[in-house]
């Protein structure tokens, strides 16, 4: 049963992951960081307010920290940028460059009916018995 686990555990794909998470992890607390430490105050100066994270309004006693909330989508869109350009866009651009298109098979051809594959010295088709010329 312990044999199980530790190959389980020692399994590339897990131990890959486990890396992807922690990575992914200090890269939030990075990008938490730089925008609370960078982006807040550019922004607060633009617009005139001293904590751009203390924004909030209050409804019958109740405190609404939509800055709170700005700051969490500001650091969401910095992560989705970084990951979609360092990340997916690479991936794709490799994908299609090593993809090749499958090279013509010159044993068949295509039936001009169903357009399925057939042997090119076919008179007549396998799928749909039409008589080829």
């Amino acid at each position: 049963m312990l044999k199980g686990f530790k190959q389980f555990i020692l399994r590339g794909n897990v131990v890959d992951l486990a890396v992807g998470v922690v990575i992914g992890a200090s890269f939030g607390t990075i990008v938490t960081s730089l925008v609370q430490d960078i982006f807040t105050p550019f922004i607060s100066a633009i617009f005139r307010s001293p904590d751009f994270s203390g924004l909030l309004f209050t409804i019958n006693g109740s405190n609404f920290m939509y800055g709170n909330f700005l700051n969490a989508l500001i650091a969401f869109i910095i992560v989705a940028v970084v990951v979609y350009f360092f990340v997916v866009t690479p991936i794709n651009t490799l994908v299609s460059k090593t993809r090749r298109e499958k090279p013509l098979d010159e044993t068949t051809k295509k039936c001009p009916e169903c357009l399925s594959e057939i042997p090119i010295d076919a008179k007549r088709c396998a799928h749909c018995t039409s008589v080829l010329k």
